[in-house]
């Protein structure tokens, strides 16, 4: 099987120059970037979806169970990023222990994640804008927040929508900011990021005032007699449901590349980031199911505004819709920059066609994968209906996961004495574990999520036996 030597892929670490990635992000950096991607939309509606139909109060535990669960693939993430600091992430790592083809998987369906993620943000990112707008009696006209394959009512017409022009626009907006560097851009995440937070730490202060302490009892309410209603499965159900709102820290693990000082800070910004989040999740959580009784979560759209009427604090909804959009924006632009730089990893090995890898000769970014995915993925966020490209979720990003719990146990058993910065405790039983959990939540997304995968990997492999397998780097130089 065709593979990477760790020691080849050391030695494009350690490349510099002009065709290389600009080093300029630091530990606080990847810290923010993967709290930019954690911390989205989910956190404000999954809560209280869980509250209501599995765990009542205990919500907060079910929180806990997911960060653990999340936790065994961040430690493996961890050593791998500090050992083999390249772009590319769980792509990178399976080249260098699964091989060529498990590679071109990871990659691709990476590609699938980030890009129609980032779209599917964007028309929700839309549709919160609308009703921001609105409070202040701003109204923009309806074709153009729609797709054409949309209808809506106006003055007792059924109309067509002709493009959803603020989705389009929020995605250039983003690339022109990527484009002119990742300095830039972790910047701009860090004010975003730190904007997002904000608003939860005024919910969590503000709304602890008010909390009820009989809203807590039972904690734990008595199961129904079904699985995953309540009880101590309800728990375990509930820590399915918000599982994927811990999933982005891995896109930390692309920008290994741009790190200064990877083998210390890329453990740092990967671990950190999900222990930040997870404190921040629990406190909203507890704060949350305080305010209001579980069942008053039931059916709601907007859990946390039911949360909100039981505080004087009315003005609260604005700032959470606001926090919402700013959530949405940092997710955006972190699956933007993930997405290009897994394009650009997979381009220099010569499975993706040159362009995906040619730097801007000023910002040293990949301006035209940028310029490429920013054509195709407005395109799809302006033109495609939200309920076509469908709800996103994670099941390409379990599937990494996975592969990088098990590279991490075939490294250690076949290159034990490569140095490790960071190593992942009790191996091989904290990946073992990453990958059983991952395996269960994948086990447990619909029958339609699996069919996308399926049908988006065979479009995969048609491109790399007809480009990627024939100008890969590698086979031409062990075929030489």
């Amino acid at each position: 099987m065709l593979k990477k030597s760790v020691e080849l892929l050391q030695r494009e670490a350690a490349e510099q120059g002009k065709s290389t990635l600009k080093r300029s992000l630091g530990a606080v950096n990847l810290v923010a970037i993967g709290i930019g991607v954690i911390i989205g939309a989910g956190l404000f509606s999954l809560t209280g979806i869980a509250a209501a139909n599995n765990t009542g109060p205990a919500v907060t535990l079910s929180f806990i169970v997911a960060a653990v669960g999340c936790a065994f693939s961040a430690l493996c993430y961890a050593e791998f990023a500090s050992m083999v600091p390249v772009a590319g992430s769980a792509y990178t790592y399976a080249y260098a222990t699964l091989g060529e083809l498990f590679a071109w998987i990871i990659g691709w369906d990476l590609v699938l994640e980030y890009s129609v993620g980032a779209a599917t943000v964007g028309i929700s990112w839309s549709h919160y804008l609308v009703k921001f707008l609105e409070h202040w009696n701003i109204n923009l006209p309806p074709q153009l927040l729609r797709s054409p394959f949309e209808t809506f009512e106006m003055n007792g017409m059924l109309m067509h929508g002709w493009i959803n022009l603020p989705a389009m626009l929020i995605i250039c907006c983003i690339t022109a900011i990527i484009v002119r560097g990742t300095k830039g851009s972790a910047l701009f995440n860090i004010i975003v990021v730190t904007l997002k937070v904000g608003v939860v730490l005024v919910f969590i202060a503000l709304g602890w005032r008010y909390i009820n302490p009989a809203n807590y009892h039972p904690y734990i309410p008595a199961n129904t007699g079904n699985f995953g209603e309540f009880g101590v499965s309800g728990v375990l159900r509930g820590a399915g449901v918000i599982f994927f709102v811990f999933i982005g820290f891995d896109i930390v693990a692309t920008m290994a590349q741009e790190t200064r000082n990877p083998q210390r800070n890329m453990p740092i910004g990967i671990i950190g980031s999900l222990l930040i989040c997870t404190v921040l999740f629990v406190a909203f959580g507890y704060v949350m199911t305080g305010l209001a009784h579980y069942t008053e979560f039931k059916d709601s759209a907007a859990p946390v505004a039911v949360a909100i009427a039981h505080t004087p604090y009315t003005w609260m909804a604005v700032a959470v819709i606001l926090a919402i959009l700013i959530g949405y924006t940092s997710v955006i632009l972190v699956d933007l920059l993930g997405q290009s730089r897994v394009f650009y990893s997979m381009s220099r090995d010569g499975l993706l066609p040159p362009v995906f890898a040619q730097l801007h000769p000023k910002f040293q970014t990949p301006y035209k994968s940028n310029l490429v995915l920013c054509v195709f993925i407005s395109l799809f966020a302006g033109l495609v209906p939200i309920s076509v490209v469908g709800e996103m979720t994670s099941i390409g990003t379990l599937l990494a996961f996975i592969m990088v719990c098990l590279g991490v146990i075939i490294l250690r058993k076949q290159q034990p004495d490569i140095p490790r910065a960071f190593k992942t405790p009790l191996v091989p039983l904290v990946p073992i574990l990453g990958i059983i959990t991952c395996l269960v939540m994948m086990v447990s997304l619909p029958a339609g999520t699996w069919l996308r995968l399926v049908v988006w990997l065979l479009i995969g492999f048609a491109i790399y036996f007809g480009y990627g397998r024939k100008y890969s780097k590698l086979r031409r130089q062990q075929q030489q």
